[in-house]
């Protein structure tokens, strides 16, 4: 996708979400910040992004979103769990109605049997609704299962915002 493609879509992103009164945050560990920055480069995105966490190691994941540690010693960083408890301590721990979260295996290395590199884990937290997670595969080196994960984001966190 290209980088104004890009823009467009988190712009309709920001306009569904203005529409529908949601303010977003965003807890990322393999994206680092990039579905932030997509959102925020849209002038105008600052009433609907309240904030983003970038939570790369497992104690910020604790620490910042309040995951708790057996999780990670149970089923991993990179799983459901995780990612459903990323979204869902994003906004309780915001002034946001609506989280995305993303935990994943980005490459090149640290892929393993059964958690692939590309493997990237997903969840939508809104309040007032069950928690949504999703489990996706992407192709490619480091900068396009990234690229492919903000991509995603986007997408859900669009249709989550949707009355």
């Amino acid at each position: 996708m290209s980088s104004a493609n890009l823009d467009i879509l988190a712009a309709a992103v920001l306009e569904t979400c203005r529409a529908a009164g949601l303010r977003v945050a965003t807890a990322e560990s393999c994206t680092g910040g990039l579905i932030a920055g997509a959102l925020t480069e849209v002038a105008g995105s600052s009433d609907v992004v309240e904030r983003g966490f970038v939570t790369y190691s497992n104690e910020s994941k604790q620490t910042l979103l309040g995951v708790p540690t057996g999780l990670f010693e149970m089923v991993g960083a990179v799983s459901k769990e995780v990612a459903r408890a990323m979204a869902e301590g994003a906004v309780a721990r915001s002034e946001a109605q609506l989280a995305v979260s993303v935990t994943g295996i980005a490459g090149p290395g640290g892929g393993t049997e059964t958690k692939p590199v590309g493997l990237v884990h997903m969840a939508i937290a809104r309040e007032g609704w069950e928690t949504l997670d999703f489990r996706d595969v992407f192709p490619g080196d480091r900068s396009e299962v990234r690229a492919a994960t903000v991509i995603a984001a986007l997408q859900r966190l669009r249709a989550a915002a949707v009355d």
